[in-house]
């Protein structure tokens, strides 16, 4: 017992030491700590700023990269776009007609590999998000359909990129011309 008691002994003069700082003392223990945890901040938000920038800099860089592979293989189909437009080709129509029908073909591939993909509207239910109505006219179709694509659309990816320009049916019937009527009296 007495052991235990010399070893509490021990301890309670290093841990009254301990408690027994002065006022100075613990004020400069103070600034220290808070000086150290100063330190650490102005090193953290620093390393934050520079880790911000880097991925900025590196995003910029991969959409650029990015793009740069669509260019060249749209720079494919402008060099065919060339060679179909030597004057010794548009002196031979089929050729020429040939040569532009597998260009567009590989334009299509080109878009297809991006995941775009034309919107398929004509005859189909007027939708505002995939379409955009131009005009309403008189057609055989019902109301609200598709009569017309003026201008094609595009998704990519499953997203809308440009809507289809459409003209859409009014839902009543074309009227015929006097001149027909004339014609066809029955």
């Amino acid at each position: 017992m007495t052991d235990i008691k010399q070893t509490k002994s021990k301890e309670t003069p290093q841990t009254e030491k301990k408690k027994k700082l002065t006022l100075t003392e613990k004020y400069k223990q103070l600034q220290n700590e808070y000086e150290e945890l100063k330190d650490r901040w102005i090193r953290g938000a620093a390393e934050f700023e520079n880790f911000r920038k880097r991925t900025f800099a590196e995003k910029a860089d991969w959409i650029k990269n990015a793009t740069e592979r669509l260019v060249l293989e749209l720079c494919d189909v402008v060099d065919n776009f060339e060679r179909a437009l030597h004057p010794e080709v548009e002196k031979n129509r089929e050729v020429f007609e040939k040569g532009v029908k597998l260009i567009f073909q590989q334009l299509e591939m080109v878009l297809k590999k991006e995941g775009v993909k034309k919107i398929d509207a004509l005859g189909k239910e007027f939708d505002p998000n995939f379409h955009e109505a131009l005009a309403h006219i008189p057609s055989e179709l019902e109301e609200n359909k598709i009569v017309a694509i003026i201008q094609n659309g595009y998704t990519m990816n499953e997203k809308v990129i440009r809507p289809v320009r459409v003209a859409v049916s009014n839902g009543e019937k074309p009227k015929k011309s006097k001149e027909k009527l004339a014609a066809n009296p029955g």
